[in-house]
């Protein structure tokens, strides 16, 4: 059963900058494929997906975020990262960690495992 602890959440004015890390506390085999993402949720908007990562390093980035965030994945410690620069308010929200091992799934952007998140509240 994998389990995602995110954590790097805070509160920081407009302009700065958070890493937020996500470990993969129980993992899958380190031979399996597998993607992961970064999603987030503001207050009264429904969840918006933001970065994810593939096995094979491949990244993809919501336009909202193109330039500023950057997605990474350290596997020796098998932690995934979201580093966040030039922060806006209209970045606060509660940032989670998704991952999914199913190739089909994975195509489909449907994450079947979730952190509980980390709040992010940019002013």
């Amino acid at each position: 059963h994998v389990q995602l602890v995110e954590s790097g959440g805070g509160s920081v004015q407009a302009g700065g900058s958070l890493n937020l890390s996500c470990a993969v506390v129980r993992s899958w085999s380190t031979n399996s494929k597998y993607c992961m993402a970064w999603f987030r949720q503001a207050p009264g908007k429904g969840r918006e997906g933001v970065a994810a990562i593939d096995s094979d390093g491949s990244t993809l980035l919501a336009d909202s975020v193109k330039g500023r965030f950057t997605i990474s994945k350290d596997n020796a410690k098998n932690t995934l990262y979201l580093q966040m620069n030039r922060l806006k308010p209209e970045d606060t929200a509660r940032y989670y960690c998704a991952a999914e091992t199913n190739p089909t799934r994975c195509r489909l952007r449907d994450f079947g495992y979730w952190g509980q998140g980390t709040q992010v509240t940019v002013s």
